[in-house]
C-alpha cells in the first residue's frame, strides 16, 4: 500500500483545499499565518497516511469558510476528512478525531484556551453528535422534571457542553451548570431554581488524551457556569 500507488489516491500537501484557488484570511486571528498552518496540518495528515498507514484524503479551509454555522466552535481552520479509514477515525465516539485536533493545535503552539481554533471533522460525525446530543438533552430534561432530581452527564469535552447548555435553553422547567475539572468536567440538568440540590458526580473519565478546552474548562467542582 506504499509507494506512488498509494499517494495518488490522497491529495497532496499541495492541494489544501477541494475546489478553491486559494485560502481565505479573517482580518483579526490569533493564528498569525492561516495559510503555513494549514500546510502544517496538510503534512501532519500526509505523514499519517505514510508512516501510520491510514487511508485518509482531507480538505481543510481557513478563514472565513472555516466558520462553525452553529456557533459552537471557534474555529479558523477547518480539516473535513474522507477516505477509507474515516471509520477507524470516528469509531469509540471519535476519540481519534479528538486526538488529531489535539496534536494539531500543539503543533501551531495554541494556548489551551485556543484549541477551538482548529476543528477536525469526519464522515459528518460532529453533525450526528450534535443530534444525539439534542435528543439526550430531551430525556434529560423529562427525567429531571418528573423525578425533580438533578441529572449528570458523563464527562464530555467543551463543544459538548456548550451544545447541551444550548439545547436545555430551549427548554422549559430546567437549567443547566457545568462542573468539576480537565477531562472529568461534566454538565448537570437541574430543576429550574433548584442548583443547590446536592449532585453525585459521573464515574471519572478514562484518559483520551483529549480535552477541547476552551473558555469555561477551568475551575473546581464548586464552580458552576449557570445557564438558563
Amino acid at each position: 500500500m506504499r509507494g506512488s500507488a498509494f499517494r495518488d489516491r490522497f491529495i497532496s500537501p499541495h492541494q489544501l483545499l477541494w475546489g478553491s484557488p486559494a485560502l481565505r484570511y479573517l482580518s483579526v486571528m490569533p493564528i498569525d499565518d492561516l495559510q503555513q498552518a494549514a500546510q502544517k496540518i496538510a503534512g501532519f495528515v500526509n505523514t499519517l497516511n505514510r508512516l501510520g498507514g491510514l487511508r485518509l484524503k482531507y480538505r481543510i479551509t481557513a478563514g472565513d469558510g472555516a466558520r462553525d454555522p452553529e456557533g459552537l466552535e471557534g474555529r479558523q481552520i477547518y480539516v473535513e476528512l474522507g477516505g477509507p479509514d474515516v471509520p477507524l477515525v470516528i469509531q469509540h465516539n471519535g476519540e481519534l478525531l479528538r486526538a488529531l485536533e489535539t496534536i494539531a493545535a500543539q503543533m501551531l503552539r495554541l494556548e489551551h484556551r485556543e484549541h477551538d481554533l482548529v476543528s477536525f471533522d469526519a464522515g459528518n460525525f460532529k453533525a450526528l453528535r450534535a443530534q444525539e446530543l439534542r435528543m439526550a438533552a430531551q430525556t434529560a430534561a423529562e427525567k429531571v422534571l418528573r423525578t425533580g432530581l438533578p441529572y449528570s452527564f458523563p464527562p464530555m469535552n467543551s463543544r459538548e457542553r456548550r451544545l447541551l447548555h444550548m439545547a436545555c435553553r430551549t427548554l422549559e422547567g430546567v437549567e443547566t451548570a457545568s462542573m468539576g475539572e480537565g477531562p472529568d468536567r461534566f454538565l448537570v440538568v437541574y430543576p429550574e431554581g433548584k442548583t443547590n440540590l446536592p449532585v453525585t458526580p459521573p464515574a471519572p473519565s478514562r484518559p483520551r488524551g483529549y480535552d477541547r478546552g476552551g473558555r469555561g474548562d477551568r475551575g473546581g467542582r464548586d464552580r458552576r457556569d449557570r445557564r438558563r
